[in-house]
């Protein structure tokens, strides 16, 4: 009896992978149990693939100690790609959000629970810097104060606003200059600067785009505060 076409394909196709595999194996060029492997494997059942990195709250590549805030902060990258602040797993700032724009963009945070008090963005090219010093000036102890720049940081900047900036605990507000790429995360009653901090200036001979230096990137754990003041 003549097969089926279809069953007489497979039988040929059959037959072809089990010589391949038996003249592999008399010469040696690999072994007979991986190549039957490799015939037999179904297409339903691929390859286990290695397990993704585990990431954590805000994208952290490790948990946060307890008693802590897991924080991701990015300036904005020339004026084009908008800044973000993550808190706890939290978008406090982002262009999906529509609440950051051209300037210094701030949040606000409760240092004691991690709950958002207040976010805005302060225009420091054409605004005017009373609108970022009603802002900063009526902080409580113990306020966390999220950072981020964006196009241009520092153009409408006065002597009390870097007086602020720097009892916040920033190292690098008193020399914030036109363009340059600053992330920066303090709190109101730091007894030492920040650890919190980048920086980079605005300098032709190294900006990564035209007319502005590289985005800043800025991750890691905050203290909880155990009790308002």
């Amino acid at each position: 009896m003549r097969l089926a076409g279809p069953l007489r394909v497979v039988v040929i196709v059959l037959t072809a992978g089990l010589t391949w595999i038996l003249v592999s194996i008399l010469l040696g060029t690999q072994s007979g149990f991986s190549r039957l492997q490799q015939f037999l494997r179904s297409p339903e059942n691929p390859p286990t693939s290695e397990p993704r990195p585990k990431k954590y709250k805000c994208g952290l590549p490790r948990a946060c100690p307890d008693n802590s805030f897991a924080f991701r902060i990015m300036s904005g990258a020339a004026n084009v790609i908008g800044p973000k602040i993550c808190l706890e797993d939290k978008m406090l700032m982002s262009s999906v959000k529509n609440n950051v724009g051209r300037g210094l963009n701030v949040a606000l945070v409760n240092g004691v629970n991690g709950e958002l008090i207040d976010a805005k963005f302060f225009d420091m090219w054409a605004g005017d810097v009373n609108e970022l010093l009603k802002f900063l000036r009526p902080l409580h102890e113990g306020t966390l104060v999220f950072v981020a720049s964006y196009d241009d940081p520092a153009t409408k900047m006065n002597e009390e606003t870097r007086k602020i900036f720097s009892e916040l605990g920033s190292k690098v507000a008193k020399d914030l200059a036109f363009r340059d790429s600053w992330v920066f995360v303090g709190a109101k009653g730091v007894q030492n600067k920040s650890p919190f901090e980048q920086h980079v200036k605005n300098k032709k001979s190294s900006n990564k785009y035209e007319g502005w230096p590289e985005a800043l990137e800025m991750e890691g754990c905050i203290p909880q505060r155990t009790a308002e003041v």
